[in-house]
């Protein structure tokens, strides 16, 4: 006898699994059902959501037009400052001022992931280099 190699042990295995439920009848076979966890917003919430993503931008840029304004008046071209640590500082309080600030005009940041820092960041950052990059100009 020769000797099986894996992929005829794996051609057979399905095989002997389809002929023992074939003997059981199709009414007894469980399947696992998916269950969905979707929840359906009523249209207020889908309101809600959309005021609080607008709110959410609108803070965000007009921090950014903030620090971007106030790093042109303290630093100027910023010739003599590490860009980076600059950077870095603007993300900091920015964030800081933003974890603050959303509970007072009743948008709840328990609710915020990763994904909703990242955004609210990106654009902060986005404003801040374009305004003082026009700034310079």
């Amino acid at each position: 006898m020769s000797k099986q190699n894996p992929k005829s042990k794996s051609r057979k295995e399905p095989a002997k699994i389809a002929e023992a439920t074939s003997a059981v009848p199709a009414a007894k076979i469980e399947t696992p059902e998916k269950k969905t966890f979707i929840k359906e917003r009523t249209p207020e919430e889908k309101q809600k959501e959309h005021r609080d993503g607008v709110v959410k931008t609108v803070v965000a840029a007009l921090l950014g037009t903030i620090a971007g304004i106030l790093c042109f008046h303290l630093y100027g071209a910023g010739e003599d400052r590490i860009w980076y640590a600059v950077l870095t500082i603007v993300i900091g309080l920015t964030y800081y001022i933003q974890k603050f600030l959303y509970p007072q005009i009743k948008i709840n940041t328990k609710e915020f992931k990763f994904k909703d820092w990242f955004y609210v960041e990106f654009i902060v950052v986005d404003f801040f280099l374009i305004v003082w990059t026009l700034l310079l100009n």
